[in-house]
């Protein structure tokens, strides 16, 4: 019977007095039907799981071709797109200078050279991909400095343009 009271007390302290007032006290026989009365009180989980993320923003080129590298000067940056995705950049890039102005339009990979030499300006031009008839292409060249018409890039972006572009690809320099 001391049990007993020690338990009331106990289940009282414990908050659990509704179940000394609904009479289901457990037996001190040990039964399990008398202890099966009392339960724990359901558990509450207050971790929501996170919101997902929002999905990738992919800002868009300014250019309309959908395979091939665009050009855009007004920001100096250039991209390579693979269907209306881009697959690398923005590349920083530096381009003509006055009186040498990259020409604005569509034009085709024509050819590249690994290791070319400007014979006019008398300097490398590493992984040149050429895209126009007058001698304009993608190199490795100074990013501060402005170019003679052509387009420099980083030596990684480079070397990424001369081997991602295939010959007849279309290069599109916008403004």
């Amino acid at each position: 019977m001391r049990m007993l009271v020690v338990a009331v007390a106990l289940m009282s302290l414990a908050g659990c007095t509704q179940v000394a007032a609904q009479g289901e006290i457990p037996e001190a026989t040990g039964s399990p039907t008398a202890t099966s009365s009392v339960s724990a009180p359901p558990k509450t989980t207050s971790e929501t799981p996170p919101p997902p993320p929002p999905p990738a923003v992919v800002k868009p080129t300014p250019c309309s071709i959908s395979d091939g590298a665009c050009i855009q000067l007004s920001t100096n940056q250039s991209w390579v797109v693979r269907g209306d995705k881009i697959v690398h950049g923005p590349s920083k890039i530096t381009h003509g200078r006055r009186g040498f102005e990259t020409p604005l339009g569509d034009f085709p990979v024509l050819r590249k050279v690994k290791n070319e030499w400007s014979r006019p300006y008398n300097a490398p031009m590493p992984w040149s991909t050429y895209f126009t008839e007058s001698g304009i292409a993608f190199h490795e060249g100074s990013l501060t400095d402005p170019s003679h018409g052509c387009i420099h890039l980083d030596p990684q972006a480079a070397r990424y343009y001369f081997e991602n572009l295939s010959i007849g690809e279309t290069v599109q320099v916008v403004s």
